[in-house]
């Protein structure tokens, strides 16, 4: 058997400077998608999928997102004493009970690669999960993109990365897979090229933010060099740890926003807005008639 999938790693140490000044004071992990920040999406994503601790690995600047997760007694006693008992129960039941956060820091901008080495000592010797929080994925189905790629673990026992197919002229933005099918939506990579020219590109298959990662990655991880930018790529750790072992892209199903651009932002914004149980149809009146 297999061993399951109970941790995932969120790393939250960015600047994201592309949304300055919005967020000077804030991460971009917090801004709000309608009316829930974007960690929290990605938080109940993981949940839906079986995870029983959540490791956000932050830096310096980021307490507002261990505060977001944490009990907030003055709110909750004005909630309760104002008989906002849906605000409350909307509050308190943020992350179950039952499921973990743990805080560490990265304390340099070393890249994705090392914040998902700085998570080593708590995931240990499991395979888990990796979620960048502003790729927003809405899977119609409910069981979230998570949910989807755990499935396909317990049956490669392999690592996994979530792949999209994207327009030929933005391979650019991406890292891209080279693959042999396996299934409609399942292939084993053969290569990986990092934000290649059309060019240079070896399929339209761009990697997003999603992974299920065996724990050999840690050792490849401490083995990559700091790219150029002195940045670790978790690419290249995927890239070294096909020498060991097959690795798997899975075309997912359900619609990504890019949430680190701000079109993309914008588009998740207009679309879970319109399905917005308390006023969808109103905004949808509103799109129609501006």
């Amino acid at each position: 058997m297999p061993k399951r999938i109970r941790k995932a790693v969120f790393p939250v140490a960015g600047l994201g400077t592309r949304f300055l000044p919005a967020t000077k004071a804030n991460p971009k992990e917090m801004l709000p998608v309608v009316d829930k920040p974007l960690i929290q999406y990605a938080a109940e994503e993981a949940v839906k999928a079986g995870i029983e601790t959540l490791v956000f690995v932050i830096g310096r600047t980021k307490r507002s997102i261990p505060d977001h997760f944490d009990k907030a007694y003055e709110l909750e006693t004005e909630l309760e004493a104002s008989g906002k008992a849906d605000r409350l129960r909307e509050v308190r039941n943020i992350v179950p009970d039952d499921v973990a956060c743990v805080y560490l820091r990265q304390s340099e901008a070393l890249g994705l690669g090392h914040a998902v080495l700085c998570a080593e000592p708590i995931v240990g010797d499991e395979p888990f999960a990796v979620i960048l929080a502003d790729d927003l994925i809405d899977d119609s189905s409910g069981d979230g993109c998570t949910s989807q790629m755990v499935a396909q673990y317990d049956q490669q026992v392999s690592s996994i990365v979530g792949v999209q197919r994207v327009p030929t002229d933005q391979t650019h933005r991406y890292g891209v897979v080279s693959s042999e099918s396996v299934t409609d939506r399942l292939s084993r990579i053969n290569g990986m090229v990092e934000k290649p020219s059309p060019e240079e590109a070896p399929s339209n298959l761009g990697v997003v933010g999603r992974y299920i990662l065996n724990p050999g990655i840690f050792k490849k991880l401490r083995q990559t060099r700091p790219d150029a930018g002195g940045e670790i790529q978790l690419t290249d750790a995927i890239r070294a740890l096909m020498a060991d072992e097959p690795v798997f892209a899975y075309e997912f199903e359900g619609t990504r926003y890019d949430c680190g651009n701000k079109l993309g932002y914008l588009q998740a914004n207009v679309e879970y807005g319109l399905k917005h149980p308390e006023f969808g149809d109103e905004f949808a009146e509103y799109l129609r008639n501006r």
